[in-house]
C-alpha cells in the first residue's frame, strides 16, 4: 500500500507552480449571430495560476479569474449589452472563475482539464480540452516558459445567461453554446 502512495505521488514531485504571462495570453469567446455569422470577443482582464509537470499533465491544477466588465466585441453598444442583466450582469457578477479538479492525459501535449466555472453566481462542471503546456523552454530573459491551449464549449443557458430574440424567419439572435477559447502562455523561475 505504501508503494502504491509513493507511485501516485511521484508525478506530483515534479510539479511546478506557473505565473501568467497576461501580456502573452488570451481569453477569447464565440457565438453565432443571428444564425448566419460568427462573434467573436475577448475578456481583456484577468489572472490566473497552475501547477503541473510539463512531462505529465495529468498533473495539472489551475485556478483562473476573469473581470467580466472587460469584455469587448469592437462595437461599444454590444459590449454595454453584454456587460447589462440582460446577459453578464457586471454590476451584481464581477467575475467569473474556473477551479479545476482533475485532470487526465490522453497523449503527451493533449489532456482535459475538468473543474467548476462559475458564471454568473452559478457553479457548473465543465471540461476543457488542453494542448500543449508539454514544451519548456528557457527564455532570452532566464525564465522558463510553456504554452498552449485550452477550449471548451458551454451552453450559457447552464450559466443564466439567456436573454435571445426570436427571429422573423425563424432561428434566434444569440446561439445557446458558446466557445472559449484561452491561448495562455506560462512562465517560472528557472531553477
Amino acid at each position: 500500500m505504501l508503494a502504491l502512495a509513493v507511485i501516485i505521488s511521484g508525478s506530483q514531485l515534479f510539479a511546478a507552480d506557473w505565473s501568467l504571462d497576461k501580456p502573452h495570453s488570451s481569453v477569447n469567446f464565440s457565438v453565432r449571430h443571428m444564425m448566419v455569422a460568427t462573434v467573436h470577443g475577448e475578456f481583456t482582464e484577468f489572472d490566473g495560476t497552475a501547477s503541473f509537470d510539463p512531462a505529465d499533465l495529468s498533473t495539472l491544477k489551475a485556478n483562473f479569474t476573469v473581470q467580466v466588465a472587460s469584455v469587448t466585441t469592437d462595437d461599444e453598444k454590444r459590449d454595454g449589452h453584454l456587460k447589462s442583466a440582460d446577459f453578464f450582469d457586471v454590476e451584481k457578477f464581477p467575475t467569473m472563475t474556473f477551479v479545476s479538479k482533475s485532470a487526465k492525459q490522453t497523449a503527451p501535449g493533449v489532456a482535459t482539464l475538468t473543474g467548476d466555472l462559475t458564471i454568473r453566481g452559478v457553479t457548473k462542471e465543465v471540461t476543457f480540452n488542453i494542448e500543449g503546456f508539454n514544451t519548456e523552454i528557457t527564455t532570452p530573459w532566464g525564465v522558463k516558459a510553456v504554452g498552449g491551449t485550452a477550449s471548451a464549449t458551454i451552453n450559457r443557458h447552464d450559466f443564466g445567461v439567456s436573454w435571445n430574440k426570436t427571429l422573423d424567419a425563424g432561428g434566434v439572435v444569440v446561439a445557446d453554446n458558446v466557445k472559449i477559447q484561452l491561448e495562455l502562455e506560462l512562465t517560472r523561475p528557472a531553477s
